[in-house]
């Protein structure tokens, strides 16, 4: 037999709210505790993660004691400098905590250092050698100042120029120029007397003076004039090829420079077409003679300036010691955007300004 007792509707009621409250009480303490369970578990993680870097300290031995230490501060542009001596390289690198592992130290032993630039030609590399201006190339003549890349020298080399001190003048100054030209500047050196003929090849006149053959290699080309000017080619002409700067090249043309003889004539027509034919063509011509070509010097510095000037180049010019070349070369140079430079019977150079 069991008892029940009745209820009243009151105590229901109370019961009813005390079970509500212990049960949003329970779930409240549960998500408190599963919060918190979480953060103590992100703690750890993130301890976990944390590590400690050891500092090093490197010692510089062997220090020279007139070397001063500086702290420099970082700057956007760098100087490059010279690589130090290995005797003067730290070898020892320290740090201050232990490490169970040893790091060795190389020894290195260099005698000499090398002090020797170059890529094995004399000259460091990286020069232009394209169409337009710029640091790829340039020189000097006789004082005037070339930025080109690609120059040609047009040089009287006829037998006037043994009058005085014009040969050795000229000769000296066309070493001097080649040693100002730019590493990787493409040049070339035309002569010219009556013929016209590459710095390197043989010119042998007929004994009356009016024809002359230039030998190049197995290419013979001929020339014919009337006296000492109006020479022309006969047939086939001559097209220069270019050569570029480097030290061994210099000194061969130095050395034809130094070495070729002066010959018949002076025509200059002949030459400076020459210049005009090369391929690509050249930024800039060098013309330098002690003569006038005939009656017709004025005529054929109008006609080679207009096709200089059509086809964007310059011509500057040298009048060495003779008064009748300053107006058709002073019209050549003014009319190509060149210079005109006036050399006098004692050396001295006048620099013409053009209008």
């Amino acid at each position: 037999m069991s008892l029940h007792a009745d209820l009243t509707p009151e105590t229901r009621e109370r019961l009813a709210r005390q079970r509500r409250t212990s049960t949003i009480t329970s779930l409240l303490i549960g998500i408190l505790t599963t919060i918190l369970i979480g953060i103590v578990l992100l703690l750890i993680a993130l301890a976990a993660q944390v590590k400690e870097i050891p500092q090093l300290v490197s010692y510089s031995a062997n220090t020279d004691p007139d070397e001063k230490l500086r702290v420099k501060k970082v700057q956007t542009q760098v100087e490059k400098k010279p690589a130090a001596p290995s005797s003067s390289m730290a070898r020892v690198i320290a740090s201050n905590t232990a490490s169970p592992v040893a790091i060795p130290v190389p020894e290195i032993d260099v005698p000499e250092v090398s002090v020797e630039f170059g890529d094995g030609e004399g000259f460091g590399g990286g020069w232009g050698n394209g169409d337009g201006f710029g640091s790829g190339g340039g020189g000097s003549f006789f004082g005037q100042k070339v930025s080109a890349e690609r120059i040609v020298y047009v040089i009287d080399y006829s037998s006037s120029m043994k009058s005085g001190k014009r040969e050795p003048l000229m000769r000296e100054e066309m070493k001097n120029s080649l040693n100002s030209l730019m590493p990787g500047t493409q040049y070339q050196i035309i002569f010219f007397s009556g013929p016209a003929w590459v710095a390197g090849n043989t010119v042998e006149h007929s004994g009356d003076k009016r024809s002359a053959t230039v030998t190049d290699g197995a290419k013979k080309y001929n020339w014919a004039g009337k006296g000492a000017g109006g020479w022309k080619p006969q047939g086939k002409k001559q097209v220069p090829e270019w050569l570029t700067c480097t030290e061994p090249q210099l000194k061969k043309s130095q050395k034809i420079v130094k070495e070729s003889k002066l010959s018949f004539g002076t025509s200059w027509e002949g030459p400076l077409d020459m210049a005009l034919s090369m391929d690509p063509l050249p930024q800039a011509i060098l013309f330098m003679t002690d003569g006038v070509s005939g009656k017709e010097s004025s005529e054929i510095a109008k006609n080679v300036a207009a096709k200089a000037k059509s086809k964007d180049i310059t011509i500057n010019t040298v009048a060495l010691m003779e008064p009748k070349a300053q107006e058709a070369m002073g019209t050549l140079a003014r009319r190509t955007g060149g210079q005109f430079t006036i050399v006098h019977e004692d050396g001295k150079r006048e620099h013409v300004m053009l209008k």
